[in-house]
């Protein structure tokens, strides 16, 4: 490593520390101060809302990285731009490809330590901090495995519906079983499927097993379609269904295979699995852009074009990604162009950009 390899180094990882420090503390209060109340009524006290924070800061991390070595980036190369460093540099033979390899390193040695994080920490941390938040805090009633089962504990009854598609708000292979106050079967119901219209879940397909207590025999009667009153919302199904956060990627496919093998459709995980991928490339793509910018920028102009410039590609990469990840959602596209199809145009911007920097 040369010495302005290392002075490059030095300057960027400077720069990182103190804004994902900035950032990470401003979420901590913000966050602190949302959530003091909602600990505080459920009874829960301080340190239970620090332990909740501390789970949550992986994930935060893994989150705001690609725009911490973006601004890192930018106050670096800005500030070597604006006492014409890079000027001197240029003027000696130095090219800025020969300039960003450094960074270019930082950028990638990130992007490996974002897509471990994510494997390795961010499933377990973001487990118990949804556990903590849904089950401690907000009392909800609803279970689940990883495995699709899930499981509702309602008054008197427990529900059981194999499988929740988002989508088009459906649920198949469901089991409904009420019980009487000695905690007795009294009635099950069994659809084959089910969605939710108007506040309502409709059923199609239906065995209602009802209990006859003078003959403790259940009577058994078909019905093709019935609309049933459950006090479970379609936001609490919502809620069990993104667990793809809390899967690694071995799991993550492997809960794919299990799904499809059983005629369900996985689009929205097949999604997310190749976006798992795509999102710690961005790392090195705003890395690239960062220099473009800073590159480029007149000193007269001022740092804070720069920084002002980076944050609105990262706000419009931001949008174009959900957009994309929504229509890979939908169906609209196949999930790996979903999920890379921001990254490819947004490295075509950042070559492009990079080379009229040059």
């Amino acid at each position: 490593m040369t010495i302005l390899d290392r002075y490059v180094v030095k300057e960027i990882l400077k720069c990182f520390v103190i804004v994902l420090t900035v950032v990470l503390g401003l979420y901590i209060i913000v966050e602190f101060f949302n959530k003091a109340d909602n600990f505080t009524e459920a009874g829960l006290s301080i340190s239970r809302l620090i332990r909740y924070l501390q789970l949550k800061l992986p994930q935060i991390m893994v989150q705001i990285t690609p725009i911490g070595i973006l601004l890192a980036v930018l106050v670096a190369f800005g500030l070597m731009n604006k006492h014409n460093e890079i000027l001197a540099l240029k003027s000696g033979g130095v090219s800025v490809l020969f300039l960003m390899r450094a960074a270019l390193a930082i950028a990638v040695f990130l992007s490996i330590t974002l897509f471990l994080l994510s494997e390795v920490v961010v499933p377990i941390t973001i487990s118990k901090a949804n556990k903590i938040w849904f089950s401690e805090v907000k009392k909800k009633p609803v279970l689940a495995t990883r495995q699709k089962n899930i499981w509702i504990k309602g008054h008197r009854a427990i529900y059981y519906i194999k499988y929740f598609n988002p989508q088009n708000q459906s649920v198949s292979g469901v089991t409904l079983n009420y019980f009487d106050r000695a905690f007795k079967l009294s009635k099950r119901i069994d659809a084959t499927s089910g969605v939710y219209q108007k506040g309502k879940w409709v059923f199609s397909d239906i065995m209602e097993q009802v209990l006859d207590k003078e003959s403790e025999t259940y009577v058994v009667s078909i019905y093709p379609q019935q609309t049933i009153k459950l006090d479970v919302l379609l936001e609490d199904l919502k809620r069990v269904f993104t667990k793809s956060e809390e899967m690694n990627v071995a799991e993550l496919f492997s809960y794919i295979r299990e799904v499809e093998s059983e005629g369900y459709d996985a689009t929205t995980f097949r999604v997310d699995l190749h976006a798992r991928f795509a999102f710690p490339v961005l790392t090195v793509i705003v890395c690239i852009i960062g220099i473009g910018i800073a590159v480029k920028r007149k000193g007269r102009e001022g740092l804070s074009v720069s920084i002002a410039y980076g944050a609105v590609m990262v706000f419009l990469y931001w949008v174009l990604h959900s957009f994309c990840l929504s229509l890979g959602y939908g169906g609209l596209l196949p999930p790996i162009v979903a999920a890379w199809i921001s990254n490819i145009i947004f490295s075509c911007y950042a070559v492009l950009n990079l080379i009229n920097a040059e």
